[in-house]
């Protein structure tokens, strides 16, 4: 199976991407790539693309990543009907009922109580 994802070119800390196809199981940094499909960098927002190629790839079969699908359909690439797009994925608090936004009010404490006075009981 073949997979449309970025493999990471560039220098430290200014990356530039290679869309490429590539066997599914294969890690995108092994070098083994099927075609070269275009080039996304992420600091200007520049984008090379082959569309007539990404086509031919997703009709073919082949699984576009998360962020690859969102950049296609960004610039018009029709996405096939079986690809399933990520759910959104929602943060759920641990314990929710502990954090301080759900605990009751407390009412303000008097500036200063009277002095209770102790008895002591003798037997």
């Amino acid at each position: 199976m073949l997979a449309i994802r970025m493999q990471r070119n560039g220098r430290s800390h200014y990356p530039t991407y290679r869309i490429v196809v590539q066997e599914a199981q294969r890690h995108p940094l092994s070098g083994r790539v099927v075609a070269e499909v275009g080039n996304y960098n992420p600091a200007t927002k520049a984008l090379t693309l082959d569309k007539e190629a990404v086509e031919k790839y997703l009709t073919n079969g082949a699984q576009p990543s998360s962020r690859v699908a969102f950049i296609l359909k960004k610039n018009g690439v029709k996405l096939p009907k079986w690809y399933k797009e990520p759910t959104a994925k929602k943060a759920v608090a641990k314990h929710a009922d502990k954090l301080r936004k759900n605990q009751p009010k407390e009412e303000a404490a008097p500036a200063e109580a009277p002095a209770e006075e102790t008895t002591t009981t003798e037997e």
